[in-house]
């Protein structure tokens, strides 16, 4: 390499210990045997309660995973009504309750409101104190039955609908239109309700 002009000398350093920087997953086998140790120290404690907490099922976020179904963080209050489990009970009995999720379609809601069901007929609740039972729970015959820890398994994906013709109907149908007359309604409906009071007020007063 020659140097040539009034230019910076090169320092080139090709003697850097680069060996000392390389990152390595020596420790592998153990990590594996660790967290199998942990899992099983886990079901030992629980004793006969799942290994996880119960989860609604939700749709994958934007359009490119939408199709997917996974388990999302908590099942929304409107849905622990419909099946009948009170926010504070639900906690006591592994489900977890998401305050913040809304539900967006009666499809979604009434696959969570199934999942809460079956959860809830399999589920066997025991006495704090033999003897003394209290309310929600389970019953001496239920007490005898044969307890599982497997986990409800999520629904299957739901079948795509095949391709058909569009009708009349549908072409003629205005839904950007029919959303906003709809929300509009929605937004005035106090105000035209205290409007028509006052009319028949009025009217009554003549």
């Amino acid at each position: 390499m020659g140097f040539r002009h009034n230019n910076v000398l090169h320092a080139n350093h090709f003697r850097k210990d680069w060996q000392r920087r390389v990152r390595t997953w020596f420790d592998q086998p153990g990590r594996k045997l660790r967290r199998r140790t942990a899992r099983k120290t886990k079901a030992a404690t629980l004793g006969i309660r799942p290994l996880t907490l119960l989860r609604p099922a939700v749709r994958a976020q934007t359009v490119r995973y939408n199709r997917k179904v996974r388990e999302g963080r908590g099942f929304t209050l409107a849905e622990l009504k419909e099946a009948g489990i009170g926010r504070k009970e639900a906690r006591g009995v592994g489900i977890v309750v998401d305050h913040r999720r809304r539900n967006l379609s009666e499809e979604g809601k009434k696959v969570n409101v199934e999942r809460l069901t079956a959860y809830k007929t399999r589920l066997i609740v025991f006495p704090r104190k033999a003897g003394k039972p209290k309310k929600g729970d389970s019953s001496a015959e239920d007490l005898k039955a044969e307890t599982t820890r497997a986990a409800i398994a999520l629904p299957e994906i739901y079948p795509a609908e095949g391709p058909r013709k569009i009708t009349d109907e549908e072409r003629e149908f205005k839904a950007f239109r029919t959303l906003r007359v709809a929300r509009a309604n929605q937004r005035h409906e106090g105000a035209r309700k205290a409007r028509a009071a006052k009319e028949e007020e009025a009217a009554k007063k003549k």
